[in-house]
């Protein structure tokens, strides 16, 4: 059988003939008796037949549209004709005579005094045109993949550009806030005895608190970025340990309670006490609650409400919900919102890399997780994820 799968060519081929096999056991009888009843024709009228297993060549199966093997396709002369299925022995003894009578009117044709040299020899070139094909195929699909890195690499080159601009913009806020407060603890500290007593440990210990948190506020700033910069293909690592999430959800509430103040925020939480205790990188999950609150309360008007809410709706997995009451997302963009470097158009002119619910996503589902957001435009949106219970 081994000699059904090779090339038959025979001097001054008129039909060029394409089979499709595969190495199926079941198959390879019919592929015996479709060669069998070619290999008749060879005295009377040469062909060149090319034995394609779509296994080793899977870019032909696809160019011509197999759907199944064995399949024979008249390629040249044209036009094109497909035998398939069980019967196909039958239908090529049905089709033979009308292929050779076609193929011989064909090459009377091209044999005709008024055919100029040059259209015959392109013609006659075509016969033998299978192997360059192939390699224009696969020239064909290396330019594509070639086109493909080089519009990330092109997409990378702008995010790179915008970053470093928003990085230092983002950068001087922060930066300025944590030396103002690290600054005013020095200042205290060259205070005599007498007037030191008179500041309370309550306001030294909030610009500490000031100073950490502008801290945090950089470092994710720096987080984002590295992450970016690692790519969306690499795999996150991450360093599971049993954690209590209600306790780390207040202690990212405390971090940016200034915020949520300073922009007279309503802010409600819905977390019992009996929560079992989840399986997770701490730090990890920590920039999840981050992006969404900060989300929140970006997006969230003045005067509006935020509400973070935790439940343990299965035996395996524990649900966070942050909602706010904001102009919420068009239906179109609720998946796209997760992508690298997506922003919804109202976002285009804000600031930020279009980060944060990517780097969610990948962290979530790096827990075996799942995220999503549930929208109404005009109402607000609630984005929920899940992780997993400790179970050790």
């Amino acid at each position: 059988m081994q000699a059904a799968f090779e090339k038959l060519t025979y001097k001054d081929a008129s039909l060029q003939l394409l089979l499709f096999v595969d190495q199926r056991p079941s198959a390879q009888k019919q592929i015996e008796q479709i060669c069998s009843c070619l290999e008749s024709l060879k005295e009377d009228f040469p062909f060149e037949l090319e034995v394609v297993d779509v296994g080793q060549q899977p870019y032909w199966a696809e160019h011509f549209k197999i759907v199944a093997t064995p399949t024979l396709i008249k390629i040249y002369p044209e036009p094109k004709h497909t035998l398939a299925g069980s019967n196909l022995v039958a239908q090529l003894q049905t089709w033979l005579p009308r292929w050779q009578t076609s193929a011989a009117d064909y090459w009377g044709t091209i044999k005709s005094p008024a055919e100029s040299p040059e259209t015959t020899t392109e013609k006659s070139l075509k016969i033998n045109s299978l192997a360059y094909a192939t390699e224009i195929i696969q020239l064909s699909d290396e330019v594509f993949r070639l086109k493909q890195e080089k519009e990330e690499l092109l997409n990378q080159l702008q995010f790179k550009d915008r970053a470093i601009a928003i990085l230092a913009h983002d950068l001087r806020n922060p930066l300025t806030a944590a030396s103002l407060a690290i600054g005013t603890l020095e200042l205290t500290q060259n205070l005599s005895d007498e007037k030191k007593l008179q500041i309370s440990p309550t306001l030294i210990n909030q610009l500490i608190q000031q100073a950490r948190n502008q801290l945090r506020v950089i470092d994710k700033l720096i987080t984002d970025i590295l992450q970016a910069a690692i790519g969306s293909s690499t795999n996150l690592h991450i360093q599971p340990q049993k954690l209590d999430i209600a306790t780390l959800v207040q202690d990212v509430i405390n971090q940016i309670q200034e915020r949520i103040l300073g922009k007279s925020l309503k802010l409600e939480t819905d977390i019992p006490q009996d929560l079992p205790y989840v399986y997770v990188d701490e730090e990890r999950v920590r920039q999840v609650m981050m992006n969404l609150i900060d989300n929140a309360i970006k997006y969230t008007p003045a005067g509006g409400k935020i509400t973070i809410s935790i439940f343990h709706r299965t035996t395996e997995k524990v649900q966070v919900i942050v909602s706010d009451n904001g102009n919420g997302i068009p239906e179109g963009n609720l998946e796209r919102i997760f992508e690298d470097h997506f922003r919804l158009q109202r976002d285009q002119e804000q600031e930020g890399y279009g980060l944060g619910l990517s780097l969610c996503r990948r962290i979530v589902q790096a827990h075996y997780g799942k995220i999503w957001v549930e929208s109404i435009l005009g109402e607000g949106s609630s984005f929920n994820f899940t992780l997993p219970v400790y179970r050790f």
